[in-house]
C-alpha cells in the first residue's frame, strides 16, 4: 500500500518536511550542546516508523536528525482523513517539500488555495504560510521532507505581528 511513499522518502531523505511543532522538529536528548547524532543510511518500514494518531489520522517519522549537509531533518508520511486538516496553515524556518502520494484535497499557499492531486508536489520557503486540507472522500496521502541547511544562517521570523499558525 505504502510501497511508492518508502521509495520516495528512500531517494529523497539525505537532500530533502511538514510542522507539528514539538512533534516534528527533532528530538534534543541530552545537554542543550549535544550535538544530535548523524543520520545512517537505512530503510524504515512503514510498520517501523513512529506514529502520532489524532483526530486527522496518522503521521509516521521515518527519519528525523541530521545529515552530513543538513539539519533539523524530518521525513515523514501522513495519512489525513477526508474532510481534515493535520493544522491550519503555518508557516517556519525550515524549508520544506511535500508530495500527494494518493487522494485529493486543498493546498493552502501565501494566502491562495489550489487544487491538491495525486503527484502534486509542493516547495515552500522559510516562512511562507502553507497547508493542506483532505477534501475528498478517501483518505489522502503526503510525503514531507522539512530541513535546514548546515552552515546556512536561517532566516529572521517575520516582525508582521502574526502567528504562525493562521
Amino acid at each position: 500500500m505504502h510501497k511508492v511513499t518508502r521509495v520516495i522518502s528512500w531517494v529523497m531523505v539525505g537532500t530533502v518536511g511538514f510542522g507539528l511543532a514539538a512533534l516534528l522538529l527533532p528530538r534534543a536528548s541530552g545537554a542543550a550542546d549535544e550535538k544530535p547524532a548523524q543520520l545512517k543510511s537505512a530503510v524504515v518500514s512503514w510498520d517501523k516508523a513512529p506514529a502520532a494518531r489524532a483526530d486527522w489520522g496518522e503521521i509516521r517519522f521515518h527519519f528525523r536528525g541530521e545529515t552530513l549537509a543538513t539539519r533539523d531533518v524530518l521525513t515523514a508520511v501522513a495519512v489525513i482523513k477526508p474532510g481534515m486538516a493535520i493544522h491550519n496553515p503555518h508557516r517556519h524556518a525550515e524549508e520544506e517539500y511535500l508530495m500527494i502520494t494518493e487522494g485529493s484535497g486543498v493546498w493552502h499557499l501565501d494566502g491562495k488555495a489550489f487544487p491538491a492531486e495525486q503527484g502534486d508536489v509542493l516547495f515552500v520557503e522559510p516562512w511562507v504560510y502553507h497547508g493542506l486540507t483532505n477534501t475528498g472522500d478517501k483518505p489522502l496521502t503526503f510525503v514531507v521532507f522539512k530541513y535546514n541547511g548546515k552552515g546556512i544562517k536561517l532566516p529572521p521570523r517575520p516582525k508582521d505581528g502574526r502567528p504562525d499558525e493562521l
